[in-house]
């Protein structure tokens, strides 16, 4: 099993016993954060393709990439990014495979280091089997 074989949250949150918790407002406490002129203009030209196209793959590069990026940037370089790289824990677990982006708070960028952060797709516009 990999990561791409979890298909429903409930699915993951049996097999490592987790709890769900959608009551608590996560980011309610963090205030706004102001993009680049430069990740504006990304965005104001790639969401109307983006969305004309209508594939996982050109979302990934045309927004989620550059959204990302900016995010490193604003952290200056300090946050680690990964893109189609392999990232095995415990294949055993599932936890296992390749992952479309990762984002570390490591500034390493040559070697997956922790702490990772992870961030969840939904995968063909399908947020309970993202």
């Amino acid at each position: 099993m990999s990561y791409s074989e979890f298909k429903t949250i409930a699915e993951v949150r049996d097999r490592f016993e987790l709890r769900v918790d959608e009551s608590k407002k996560l980011f309610a406490d963090i205030p706004p954060v102001e993009v680049s002129e430069f990740m504006q203009q990304i965005l104001e030209r790639n969401i109307p393709l983006a969305n004309a196209i209508n594939t996982e793959k050109a979302r990934s590069e045309l927004l989620i990439a550059p959204t990302l990026l900016e995010i490193r940037q604003m952290y200056k370089n300090e946050v680690g990014f990964f893109s189609g790289s392999e990232f095995n824990i415990d294949s055993e677990l599932g936890l296992n495979g390749y992952c479309d982006f990762i984002l570390t708070a490591s500034r390493e960028i040559y070697e997956i280091s922790r702490p990772v952060l992870t961030l969840v797709e939904a995968k063909n516009e399908n947020i309970k089997g993202g």
